[in-house]
């Protein structure tokens, strides 16, 4: 017996998916999300220049996973920093503190967030990438968009004291 199917396919390829400006810094390129695979997860890519750095938050409804596509980030989870390379992984499970510092320009990362429950959230904290996007970082835009569509919830300022 086989199961029935209730989602189309997804392929994307190098290039393609919806392109994004973060206000938090950072172009996402969107890869797949809540609607294409019923609210399962939303996968983007993230590029990112060196200084990037996130406030202490956490995710209280969905599991964060991070793989280091290219550059180098030092993940601050639950207290403790990590330096993390080119191919290496980091998983913030739901409620855990947790900030990233971006440590060299170019760092590009795939995100996943299981369920797809915070896609709102980084929609209303950014906006289609154009030639007449503006790229200025503004956290009172990401603390907004946590307030209306919910998936973050600020702890505190980024917990790096200097670039490590």
């Amino acid at each position: 017996m086989t199961a029935a199917r209730t989602l189309p396919p997804i392929v994307r390829q190098a290039g393609e998916g919806e392109r994004r400006w973060f206000y938090g810094g950072g172009i996402h390129t969107w890869l797949a999300t809540a609607a294409e695979t019923g609210g399962a997860f939303v996968l983007f890519e993230d590029a990112m220049d060196k200084g990037k750095r996130t406030p202490l938050h956490i995710h209280s409804e969905a599991d964060e996973t991070m793989y280091v596509l290219k550059g180098e980030i030092v993940m601050h989870l639950d207290g403790i920093d990590e330096r993390i390379a080119a191919g290496g992984l980091a998983v913030a499970p739901r409620g855990v503190p947790h900030a990233f510092l971006v440590t060299a320009d170019g760092t590009k990362i795939l995100c996943l967030q299981t369920p797809g429950c915070c896609e709102a959230f980084y929609l209303g904290a950014s906006e289609p990438l154009t030639p007449e996007t503006v790229r200025v970082v503004d956290f009172d835009r990401i603390r907004q968009s946590g307030a209306v569509n919910g998936g973050i919830e600020i702890l505190g300022p980024p917990p790096f004291t200097d670039e490590p």
